[in-house]
C-alpha cells in the first residue's frame, strides 16, 4: 500500500504544477510549442496546440486564424470553417481569412456564402498569390452563372497583377471567346441587317482567312452607314495586307477616308506615316508619325515609326528614345529590338547591339510559333507591320 500511495504520487505531481500555471502562462507555453512545430515543418502538431488555446481562450484571434489556416491546408475544409469564421467574427479585417474562408465554404458545397466571402475580400487583398486564387474562382463561379460581364472585370484586375499567369491567359481566353459568342449572337437578334453586323461578320472572316468575303461585308457596311466609328481603319486594314485587295495605294485612300471621319484616329496617322515610309518619303512620314504621336504617344508603333526616319536623318538619339519607349509599353515587339540593335551598332555599341539582337530573335521566334499554331487553326494571325516585313527581308 505504500509503494502504491507513492506511485500515485509522483503521478499526480506534475497534474499539479500544470493547473499551478496562470491561464496566460498556459498559453503562453501552447503557442511557443506550436510555434517551434511550424518553425521545423511540423503543422500536424502545431494543430493540438492552438486548439488548446482556443479552448483556453475562445477569442484568441492568432489561435483561430491560424488553427483555420492549418486545417484549410490540409485539406479538412469542414474542420477550417468555424474557426476561420470565429476569426472573421472577432476581427472582420482579415481579408486573407476571409478568402480562405470563402474557398473553404465553397469546397464544401456552400456556393452562396462561398461567393459572399470571396466578394468582400478580393478588392481588398494584397498578396498576389490569393489575389490571383481568389480572382480565378470568382471568374469561374461569374462564367457558370452567365455574369460575363463581372468575370471580364475581375479578369482585367488580375491581369493587370499578374500579366504572364498562364493558368489566367487560359481562364481570359475562354471568358473572352464565351463574350464573343454572346456578343455576336446579341447582334444577329438585334440588328440582322445593319453595318455593325457586316462589320462583324467581316472581321470573323479576315481572321479565317477568307479576304475575298470580308472585303464583300465592310463594302456593304459601309454602304450601309460610311461614317460608322472604326469601319474605315478596319477594311484599310485588310486592304493593306492584301495584296489582291490592292494594297497600300489603295489603302491609303481608306485611312485618308477613315481620318476624315475621325480626326484623332492615330493608327490611321501611323499608317499612312508606314505608307509614307515605304515610298521613302521620310518628310511625310514624320508628319504623320508626329501627328499620331501628339495623339497616343504610347503608340508603340509610331514610336518605331518615328524612330526609323529619325534614324534616316541621322539623329540617333532621339531614335533610341523612341525606341525605348516603345520597348517599356510593350516588351514583346521583335522590331523595336532589332531597330535598337541596328542603332548601337551604328553608334559603337557591339555588347548592347548583340544583346538587343538576342531579344529580337526571341520574341521573333515566340510569334512565329504562335503564327504556326494560328495557321493550324485556320485562322489569319495579325498582320505584319511594314517595320516587321522590312526586317523579315
Amino acid at each position: 500500500m505504500p509503494l502504491m500511495g507513492i506511485s500515485l504520487f509522483f503521478a499526480i505531481a506534475p497534474a499539479q504544477s500544470q493547473t499551478s500555471l496562470t491561464r496566460a502562462q498556459q498559453v503562453q507555453a501552447h503557442k511557443q510549442k506550436a510555434q517551434e512545430y511550424l518553425a521545423t515543418n511540423k503543422p500536424d502538431l502545431a494543430i493540438p496546440e492552438f486548439k488548446a488555446i482556443v479552448t483556453l481562450e475562445p477569442n484568441n484571434i492568432d489561435a483561430r486564424g491560424n488553427l483555420g489556416v492549418l486545417y484549410f491546408f490540409r485539406g479538412a475544409f469542414a474542420e477550417a470553417i468555424p474557426q476561420l469564421r470565429a476569426a472573421l467574427k472577432l476581427q472582420p479585417t482579415l481579408w486573407k481569412i476571409q478568402a480562405l474562408l470563402g474557398t473553404a465554404e465553397l469546397r464544401t458545397g456552400d456556393t452562396q456564402d462561398g461567393l459572399s466571402d470571396l466578394e468582400k475580400s478580393f478588392p481588398n487583398l494584397t498578396e498576389k498569390k490569393i489575389q490571383i486564387d481568389t480572382g480565378l474562382q470568382l471568374i469561374d463561379i461569374y462564367s457558370a452563372a452567365g455574369r460575363l460581364d463581372r468575370a471580364a472585370a475581375i479578369a482585367s484586375t488580375l491581369r493587370e497583377i499578374d500579366p504572364t499567369n498562364a493558368e489566367l491567359a487560359y481562364s481570359t481566353y475562354r471568358l473572352y471567346s464565351d463574350l464573343t459568342d454572346e456578343s455576336r449572337l446579341t447582334l444577329s437578334v438585334l440588328a440582322p441587317k445593319s453595318a455593325r453586323m457586316h462589320q462583324m461578320m467581316a472581321h470573323e472572316l479576315s481572321r479565317q482567312g477568307k479576304t475575298a468575303e470580308a472585303l464583300e461585308n465592310y463594302s456593304l457596311a459601309l454602304k450601309i452607314d460610311p461614317n460608322l466609328p472604326g469601319l474605315r481603319f478596319e477594311y484599310a486594314e485588310l486592304i493593306n495586307s492584301s495584296k489582291a485587295a490592292g494594297g497600300p495605294d489603295v489603302a491609303e485612300k481608306e485611312y485618308l477616308a477613315a481620318l476624315k471621319a475621325n480626326p484623332n484616329d492615330a493608327k490611321s496617322e501611323c499608317r499612312l506615316g508606314d505608307i509614307a515610309a515605304q515610298r521613302n518619303d521620310l518628310p511625310k512620314a514624320q508628319e504623320y508619325y508626329a501627328r499620331a504621336l501628339k495623339l497616343q504617344p504610347d503608340d508603340p508603333e509610331a514610336n518605331i515609326g518615328m524612330a526609323k526616319v529619325l534614324m534616316s536623318s541621322n539623329q540617333p538619339e532621339k531614335a533610341e528614345a523612341l525606341l525605348k519607349h516603345a520597348i517599356q509599353v510593350d516588351p514583346t515587339i521583335a522590331v523595336a529590338h532589332f531597330r535598337l540593335s541596328t542603332l548601337y551598332r551604328q553608334t559603337g555599341r557591339p555588347e548592347e547591339a548583340k544583346q538587343e539582337l538576342g531579344e529580337y530573335q526571341n520574341y521573333k521566334d515566340m510569334k512565329e510559333k504562335l503564327r504556326e499554331m494560328y495557321r493550324a487553326m485556320q485562322l489569319e494571325p495579325g498582320k505584319l507591320t511594314p517595320d516587321e516585313t522590312d526586317v523579315q527581308n
